[in-house]
């Protein structure tokens, strides 16, 4: 699942993991969960994505390796987020091609930069579950959001600075990696500025054959 900060991926991958009993691999909650815990390479991670650059490919990969080759998982896997980058593409296709994994379908989400800095400046996020919400638009699905409304919170990368930073950085190196899948024929380009339903029903019927 590919596409811009904000473009909606966490969500669809969510509904996918749902609908199709996978396992969702989020490079992002990765990152997030080192910080959370406070480890080293978490307070790393914090100092880097503060500023909005994104986490090195060394750390994204080295907590990445440990996820895909896990026996629980292996073969039932959605990607998040991820590859950022055609390093990461290429590190992508050497791990899976290791552990006889391939894959199955590359789904990208286009969303107009306009669009992006509203959503994640409006978005607020829990410390739990990492379900995303708009502060303004979904208020009553807060109010009975499942871990409690106080864990709701506004990530520190979310700000009117990192936004651009993060888009124009995604926008810069993520064009190599749809150049490396777009001519494959599993790859799908989805209207991600649609209502999140019309994009669940489009993944769906993709996914369906």
């Amino acid at each position: 699942m590919l596409g811009s900060p904000g473009a909606g991926k966490g969500t669809q991958a969510q509904n996918i993991v749902n609908k199709f009993n996978l396992n969702q691999i989020s490079t992002g909650d990765l990152l997030r969960n080192e910080i959370k815990n406070k480890t080293n390479i978490g307070r790393e991670i914090e100092k880097i994505i503060s500023k909005g650059d994104l986490a090195t490919d060394e750390i994204v990969d080295r907590l990445l390796k440990k996820e895909i080759i896990s026996a629980n998982i292996r073969n039932n896997i959605i990607f998040d987020g991820y590859p950022r980058n055609i390093n990461q593409a290429e590190n992508l296709e050497l791990i899976l091609n290791s552990d006889n994994q391939s894959i199955n379908y590359i789904l990208f989400l286009k969303v107009p930069r306009d669009i992006i800095e509203k959503r994640i400046l409006e978005r607020i996020t829990c410390e739990i579950c990492n379900k995303s919400y708009n502060e303004f638009i979904d208020k009553k699905e807060i109010a009975n959001h499942k871990c409690g409304s106080k864990y709701l919170i506004k990530r520190k990368d979310d700000n009117n600075e990192a936004v651009i930073n993060r888009y124009d950085e995604y926008m810069k190196k993520t064009k190599l990696v749809l150049d490396y899948y777009s001519s494959r024929n599993n790859f799908y380009e989805i209207d991600g500025s649609d209502e999140i339903e019309v994009i669940s029903s489009k993944i769906e019927q993709i996914l369906r054959g």
